[in-house]
Order: structure tokens, then sequence, then C-alpha cells
């Protein structure tokens, strides 16, 4: 059966199963491999993708769930806040692994876009994805500059 998704702002029919994971989806179907793969059950948050802007953990989400949505993937931000984002994780030295980026990011993007300057204690609820690297302090960090530089743009 085909599933119109609106990916990225652009509309897509994908051939699959309902059923099947958004996640597969992304990556077997439309060749988007921004989102990871990682614990499969919803928790470690590397494959968040955003749902109408919420963060969204692809690998437990039907893909059938994501029809009349905008699905929006790493590689669909490109925004002030995307750039800004991208710039301070690099600045801040927060990749290691690298693993689970994208997914941090997604998280960090929605949070952004939804209040414009964060405190700790907001982007600690926010930041609920897992780094095995333990980059907790420097996403902070990262955030933080990117919340000010956007800040100081307006």
């Amino acid at each position: 059966m085909g599933l119109e998704l609106t990916i990225n702002g652009t509309a897509t029919t994908v051939v699959t199963d309902e059923a099947k994971p958004l996640l597969w989806v992304l990556r077997e179907d439309v060749g988007l491999l921004g989102a990871k793969f990682g614990c499969g059950v919803g928790s470690c948050g590397a494959c968040t993708v955003l749902i109408d802007g919420q963060p969204t953990r692809s690998c437990v989400l039907p893909a059938s769930q994501a029809v009349g949505k905008k699905v929006q993937t790493i590689e669909g931000l490109n925004d002030d806040t995307a750039r800004s984002l991208k710039a301070s994780w690099v600045s801040h030295n927060v990749p290691q692994c690298g693993y689970c980026q994208t997914g941090q990011l997604i998280s960090a993007y929605a949070l952004l876009k939804g209040k414009e300057k964060p405190d700790d204690e907001g982007i600690n609820a926010a930041m609920n994805n897992i780094c095995r690297c333990g980059t907790y302090g420097r996403i902070r960090a990262a955030i933080h500059a990117s919340a000010t530089e956007l800040e100081n743009a307006e």
C-alpha cells in the first residue's frame, strides 16, 4: 500500500507495509540515512526525527502514523537555528563517536525552536537522548552558545 508522507517539505509516496517503523522507511525506502538504529525500543534517541515539530523516536513509530504530518530529518534541518547548532556542536567538540549526534541535534533544534534561551534544567529535561561517550556537558554548552548566538542575531 502507498503511504503519502511529507518528508523535509517534499511529498513522497512510499509503497511499504503500514506497520513498518518510520526509521526503516526513511533509511531503506527513501534513502535518508541520518536517523540511526540504536536500541529499537525508543529509548536511546539515535533514531529521533521531528514529527510536526516534536522530537519522535522513529524506530517505534509505524510509518502509517506519519501520514498527514510533517516529518523532518537531520537532512532537512537547514535554517539559521540548525546552522547555529551544527556550528556550536563543532566548536564545542560535542561529537566523539558521533553515532547519537543526529538525534541529539534534532532534540536540541526542537528545544531551541520552542524556547529561545533555555536554562540548564530545561536543556536536561529536553535532551533525553543517550550519549555513550558522555558528552552531556558539551551538548549543554553548545545549546547555550547557540541560543545566545540566535538571540543576539535578532
